[in-house]
Parts: C-alpha cells; structure tokens; sequence
C-alpha cells in the first residue's frame, strides 16, 4: 500500500514536535513502599519531523507505547525515546506523562489511614542531548504569619499548593520529595481527620506560620543542599481564604558545579 507519509514534502518546514496527545493508559510506576504501584496516566508522545517528510506515523506511537505496557518507570524512560526516534526516523523524540500518585498516610494523633493523591509528571526528551524533569504538585496548609501577628484572635489560613520540578543524576524516588515539600508547609494536608487530629493540624499550623516565600526558600534551602540534583523549580500558591486574588512565588535554581572563587582582598 502507498505509504503518503513518506512522501516528500517541498515547503522546507521542519516540525518541532509532531505526534499523538491526551492518551489514556494503565501505567505501573516505583513504590518505595510497596515496590510498584498502578495507576492511570495521560500521554503525550511527539517526535521532530524533518522537512522533507510529509508526515509521521501516528500509529507507530501506540505500537511503542504497547511494547513498553508496565514498564514505564524512570530508569527506562531514555529507551522508550531512543527506540520512538529510530523507529519513526526521527531527529528527535518526546514525551510527556502525567498521573496520579497515591500515598497512604496516617492522621497524626488518632493514626486513621487514608490515601493522599499527589499530581506526578515525567517530561523527557531525546535529541543531541538527552534531558528529563520529574514534577510533583503537593497540597499544604499556610497560615498568615501577619494576620497572626495583628489578629487578637486566630489567623487567616488556606491551602497552598507547591509544585516542584527536578532535573537529577541518579534515580530519586517521589515519596523523597514529597516528604520534603510537606515539611516546609505550616501543616500538612489528610485526606482523613478526626477531631483530635483536626485540633493537632490547626495549632501546630498556628504555631508554624508560612508566607508564600517561605514556602518556596525552605523548599529551595533543601533542594540546593542535595548534590543530586542539578537544577529545580519551586513554585508556591496560596489559594488565599480572605483575599480575591491568590499569592505566589517562584524560586528557579540551577545548581552551582563548583565551589565559588574566594575573593582576595586588596
């Protein structure tokens, strides 16, 4: 059969990313817990079609994708481009994959368990240079540290939602990040409370006030000393409870390769 996809094509565009979005797929990803854990992801896969190439084939996407089923891990993501850029002759490949992640966790005096669903993404390329970022949105609680501070009684709090991208060297398991990102919050989120638990959260937040900023800097204070890490994203927004408007901030960092020069004195 005529394949019109390999026809050549004569406006001399090449197409940065071309390829197959929104795809609905059953993914088993790394527990650090329980060892693997299902869930449900949507895909996005692309590949750079070069100019004299009328079109890509769509159902080539699928095929990989198939190939790969329950094994789309971290580790294995640079294969599953590696074999997208060779089997659809392409100059470059990506590839997008965004799921819910879910952590049992225990209310913090009566020790009721519930599942907390974190929103997770892979996002990978494969070029000249190979890259790949881990981003992880996780749910905290912030209390106004001025509205405490002016108030005679109580203080405004909200819910505040980080998200935090990585670029790293070696294999960095989620639940790691997470556990970080919700220490920096004036309390964390549950999906369960009793009432002895919902006094804990409310006071301990009382008694730990966050602005958004400092949020992100004890986010970024920890990621800068991990020497895995080799480039972040920390962003921080108060879904504010009295104001019409939401507060945010951004830290961006890429991480120094070398020690600073020292300066010398005169």
């Amino acid at each position: 059969m005529i394949d019109i996809q390999k026809e050549t094509d004569h406006r001399n565009v090449d197409i940065d990313k071309v390829g197959v979005k929104n795809i609905s797929y059953p993914i088993v990803v790394l527990d650090k817990t329980k060892g693997t854990q299902s869930t449900v992801a949507k895909i996005n896969m692309y590949v750079g079609l070069p100019h004299n190439f009328k079109g890509t084939h769509m159902s080539r996407f699928i095929e990989i994708l198939n190939e790969f089923h329950g094994e789309i891990t971290i580790q294995n993501f640079s294969n599953i481009l590696e074999v997208m850029k060779e089997r659809l002759e392409a100059a470059s490949a990506h590839m997008e994959i965004e799921f819910p992640y879910f952590i049992e966790k225990k209310a913090p005096v009566s020790a009721a368990r519930s599942l907390m669903e974190y929103n997770c993404r892979f996002a990978g390329s494969l070029g000249r240079k190979k890259d790949f970022i881990l981003t992880i949105e996780v749910s905290l609680t912030t209390l106004c540290p001025c509205s405490r501070e002016i108030s005679q009684q109580g203080a405004h709090s909200q819910r505040s939602k980080a998200t935090i991208a990585l670029r790293f060297k070696k294999f960095i398991w989620i639940e790691d990040i997470i556990r970080l990102v919700e220490s920096a919050g004036s309390s964390e989120i549950y999906s369960l409370l009793k009432r002895p638990d919902e006094k804990f959260v409310t006071e301990r937040a009382y008694n730990n006030p966050k602005f958004v900023e400092d949020v992100v800097r004890d986010i970024a204070q920890k990621l800068r000393a991990d020497k895995n890490i080799t480039w972040f994203s920390v962003e921080s927004e108060n879904l504010e409870s009295i104001h019409n408007h939401n507060a945010y901030a951004l830290v961006e960092k890429e991480q120094s390769r070398g020690q600073p020069s020292k300066k010398v004195s005169p």
